[in-house]
């Protein structure tokens, strides 16, 4: 049969069907071979970025500890602490991290003392607390070592109270510092509420638990218990201070009230020293002229580690615990 008549039989003729299977074959290894290059490209890149982050780790932490080596190997200077917004815990006031801070600077053997750079307007009385009490043990522990407050644009609340363990505080005249009071703040909103058909349904195990809930009525007990909770508080604050401070502070009853001043008043007010800024401070008190800062860094990943777990913990603390919210809870500012 000839190769015509094969065709119009409806079948490929021998030469035919072996030309199509090997097209076939090669269009199939050629097509798995593109496959098998890109998989192998993917694969490429991926273990080149691996291996990118894993020298950038490596070099990050040899930086890390060069750095932190180096500050026992300077020359004679001031360590610098910054302490720049609110004084929280997990921030970058935190009194974990500001500790850690002071006890690298006074333990470095080539400091001649610490500077706590303060621009703060307060924060947690915890955390405020932690971090005074921290300076207290450090200066009987390294008595030849003196600390000194500087104060720049706001030193209030909570900033003074880690200020106030200071062996000497400076401002700028124009400073604002004070603010020596304690606040729970928060809102009520039962009357828009009401005003909105809105019904509160809160479910508690405990008669109290329900304590400063903004959608539900405040009542008088409630109302007591909170501002025994401040006075409380408040005295300790006062108490800090006054230990702090002795003799300086001026017999002056408003000064407790939680009014702030200007840096000069409060000189005369005995809450304040001096004036003076870091550099003054350093180059007349230290008698140094270098600066090396001991300010903790926070890194990218723990910025964004901090900030995934606050809005967690925002949203299981809401749940589990309506009572004292984020909005509510104790503060000294």
């Amino acid at each position: 049969m000839t190769e015509n008549e094969q065709l119009r039989a409806g079948g490929p003729t021998p030469g035919q069907a072996d030309e199509r299977w090997t097209r076939t074959l090669l269009e199939k290894l050629a097509s798995e071979s593109l496959v098998e290059r890109r998989r192998a490209r993917r694969w490429s890149i991926f273990f080149r970025l691996v291996y990118l982050l894993i020298f950038l780790a490596i070099g990050l932490v040899a930086i890390g500890i060069a750095g932190r080596s180096s500050l026992g190997v300077v020359a004679p200077h001031a360590a610098v602490i910054d302490v720049r917004g609110a004084i929280e815990e997990g921030g970058s006031n935190s009194a974990e991290r500001i500790n850690d801070a002071l006890l690298s600077a006074f333990e470095s053997s080539s400091s001649k003392g610490v500077i706590l750079r303060i621009n703060s307007p307060g924060g947690s009385p915890v955390q405020a607390g932690q971090i005074y009490d921290e300076i207290r043990r450090l200066r009987a522990r390294h008595p030849d070592k003196p600390l000194f407050a500087v104060i720049e644009e706001v030193c209030a609340s909570g900033g003074y109270y880690v200020a106030a363990a200071a062996d000497r505080i400076y401002a700028d005249k124009a400073s604002l510092v004070g603010s020596i009071g304690v606040l729970i703040d928060g809102f009520g909103f039962t009357g828009a509420m009401d005003k909105l058909g809105i019904e509160r349904r809160l479910l508690t195990a405990g008669a109290n638990k329900g304590f400063l809930d903004p959608f539900s009525p405040q009542d008088e007990t409630s109302r007591l218990h909170a501002q025994q909770l401040l006075d409380v508080i408040h005295r300790q604050f006062i108490t800090a201070v006054r230990d702090g401070r002795g003799d300086r502070l001026r017999d002056q009853p408003e000064i407790f009230t939680g009014l702030v001043w200007t840096g000069t008043r409060a000189i005369e007010l005995g809450l304040v020293d001096d004036l003076g800024s870091v550099r003054t401070v350093a180059r007349d008190a230290l008698e140094v002229e270098a600066l090396v800062d001991y300010t903790p860094r926070e890194s990218v990943a723990e910025r964004l580690a901090r900030q995934v777990g606050a809005y967690f913990a925002t949203g299981f603390g809401t749940a589990l615990d309506a009572g004292i919210e984020a909005g509510t809870a104790t503060r000294l500012r």
